[in-house]
């Protein structure tokens, strides 16, 4: 059929409007390739050629900021300052033996540092940066930046450090961090990867090991681009991390460095706890040391010396100490006749200066003996015999019970490094630790505090605490992290007689404030601050009966390590119970002479919240106590002094 013209012309129109369609959408589909080549071609050519040029585009984390530590009064114990450093990273730095050559010329580098840069080197990835100089001053840091276009893979950082600007008084409690070693990463199954970065630390010992995961914090991350030497040219992408939480402590710093100077040249350890709460007001271990040198990387020649001191300044006594507690565990073994109904306060024995078992002769410390005694003498003159006596009756298993009860042979959960459980033994102890049966001389030793029995400072201050407050009383250390109070539950009663504590509690009265008493000298002469406590002597050594028979050598005619420890336990005020305080003089002698005023000091120091006036002393020891005051003064300005020039 012959096609019309019109028929033609539409056909024409219909043609020539698809053909545009498609040449419209062909225009529109190279117009959207064109774009996309020239951003991937024109504005993203530098990042692709660097890319495309051996990954010049890296990953490095960020290390986070350690959390800070305080006191319960918002004093810094731990800080963080600016650390000036250089890493090198093997990936960027091509020939590193020719780099490090270069560095030597501008920057110090022992033969040592220079091992160890090997060293890590060699564990290490190609491309994680290794530490090459630490806290350099600005002058050498200066040197670097300005020399880094010849020092390809070398980058000069601006970092944070440890700072312990108390240096010795927190050393034992806050602990110090170091770097990150093998046994470190073995310790934890899936390690944080910032655990790997060289030279990164962690928490070695103390708060700063047990609070680790808190202090860390979580780190950030950063692209960075490099060019073909390695050189940094830009940051492109920063994601910061996660600072590490703050810690607030229970201790009073300012109480802590009245009783660290206190505490002298002395191998001793005092604890200052709040009876009411558990919290510790001061947990003191002398002599310290200076955590700083350990962050820094401490010599051989101060780690050598610090570990042949024989005052062991690297152990925290407090709470790793075992010690034969003596006759402060006199109240123990009283405490538990008591309960049992054995005996009562008026309860005597007569002391003729020993008593005999089998043949065996078991001593007082009065070689004349005292005579007939009660409770509130036995304790407050210290007679051995009466506890021979009551010991025998009650037995150690009851001993013992009492014993756990009061917070002995217990490990006290602290954040704090190699807390001793003590020994509180009974008869399964003996049985299960050395396969042998218990025997009643065994117990007689344990009645005062000797033989197999071993407390920490930390527990017989807990101990005193029960015994003051009749509560199960519980220590503590860490008071807030981040601003918020930690739980503090209330301490739950430990279901002993009122009568029995109390006569527990008047001869820890009648020890301070009797004349016959064996801390009388260290009384408290402010009414509102009545002193109760016991003292303790515990023998390192045994007295043969060929010394007792010629007479038993002092304490001071002794080497010093064969000379008893010296302890005491307290509280005050007596009406109204605030603070428990131990002390032990390792090596000290009698208790009432070498730990008991110390004792006093410390626990004035807490209740007076200030160094303690004269008048809460005894008038004819003023003169002495002045004298002794006043340099402690100055002593704690000299090391005040030194602590503000390090923060």
């Amino acid at each position: 059929m012959r096609r019309t013209a019109r028929d033609t012309e539409e056909s024409a129109r219909r043609i020539t409007r698809r053909s545009l369609m498609m040449g419209g959408a062909m225009v529109a589909m190279f117009a959207v390739l064109g774009a996309r080549m020239r951003f991937l071609s024109v504005e993203q050519a530098d990042e692709f050629r660097l890319l495309a040029e051996e990954n010049r585009i890296n990953m490095r984390l960020i290390p986070p900021e350690r959390g800070l530590i305080f006191d319960r009064n918002g004093v810094l114990i731990a800080g963080n300052e600016q650390n000036y450093r250089v890493t090198v990273t093997r990936e960027a730095a091509g020939d590193v033996d020719m780099v490090l050559a270069r560095l030597t010329n501008l920057i110090p580098i022992t033969a040592e540092d220079m091992e160890r840069i090997t060293r890590d080197l060699d564990r290490n990835s190609p491309f994680v940066p290794i530490i090459v100089a630490d806290r350099l001053p600005w002058e050498d840091f200066s040197k670097i930046a300005m020399n880094a276009p010849t020092l390809p893979g070398v980058t000069p950082e601006v970092g944070l450090s440890r700072q312990y600007p108390l240096i010795e008084d927190f050393s034992h409690v806050v602990g110090y961090v170091g770097p990150v070693s093998e046994r470190d990463l073995e310790e934890r199954p899936n390690p944080d990867p910032v655990l790997r970065i060289p030279e990164f630390q962690i928490g070695k010992i103390g708060v700063e090991r047990w609070m680790e995961e808190t202090l860390r914090g979580s780190a950030g991350n950063k692209r960075i681009e490099v060019n073909h030497v390695g050189r940094v040219m830009r940051e492109l992408e920063r994601t910061d991390g996660i600072p590490g939480r703050d810690i607030q402590l229970t201790i009073d710093a300012e109480v802590q460095n009245f009783i660290q100077a206190r505490l002298g040249e002395e191998s001793a350890a005092c604890v200052v706890m709040d009876v009411n709460t558990g919290e510790l007001i001061a947990c003191a271990s002398s002599p310290g040391f200076d955590p700083n040198l350990f962050v820094r990387g401490i010599s051989q020649r101060d780690y050598s010396a610090l570990m042949e001191d024989d005052h062991r300044p690297l152990a925290n006594k407090t709470v790793q100490g075992a010690y034969p507690p003596g006759s402060t565990f006199k109240m123990v073994t009283a405490l538990a006749a008591l309960e049992e109904g054995l005996i009562t306060p008026e309860t005597t024995h007569s002391c003729p200066g020993y008593i005999e078992f089998g043949d065996r002769r078991f001593h007082c410390w009065k070689r004349g003996g005292h005579g007939r005694v009660d409770l509130a003498r036995s304790l407050s003159e210290s007679c051995d015999v009466f506890y021979y006596e009551i010991a025998q009756e009650v037995g150690i298993d009851k001993i013992a019970e009492m014993g756990k009860r009061l917070g002995l042979g217990i490990r006290h959960d602290l954040p704090m490094s190699a807390i001793t459980e003590g020994i509180m033994p009974n008869r399964a102890w003996k049985q299960e630790r050395w396969g042998q049966d218990w025997r009643i001389g065994d117990t007689i030793n344990a009645s005062i505090g000797q033989g197999y029995v071993l407390a920490s400072p930390l527990q017989l201050t807990v101990m005193t605490a029960r015994i003051a407050t009749g509560r199960a009383v519980v220590p503590r250390l860490i008071r807030a992290i981040d601003g918020t109070p930690q739980p503090m539950p209330e301490a739950e009663p430990l279901g002993l007689s009122g009568t029995n504590l109390r006569a527990i509690q008047n001869g820890m009265y009648e020890v301070m404030n009797t004349q016959r008493g064996t801390a009388y000298s260290s009384r408290i002469a402010d009414d509102t601050m009545v002193f109760a406590g016991k003292t303790g002597t515990s023998q390192v050594r045994n007295i043969t009966a060929a010394e007792r028979a010629r007479g038993v050598i002092s304490n001071d005619q002794l080497p010093w390590n064969r000379r008893d420890h010296a302890l005491y336990v307290g509280y005050a005020p007596y009406d109204n119970p605030r603070y428990a305080v131990t002390v032990v003089v390792e090596h000290g002698g009698g208790g009432s002479a070498a730990a008991a005023p110390i004792a006093r000091d410390a626990i004035l120091r807490a209740l007076h919240e200030d160094i303690p006036p004269l008048t809460a002393y005894p008038a004819n020891q003023r003169g002495r106590i002045e004298t002794d005051l006043n340099a402690l003064r100055e002593k704690l300005r000299d090391v005040t002094q030194s602590g503000n020039s390090r923060a």
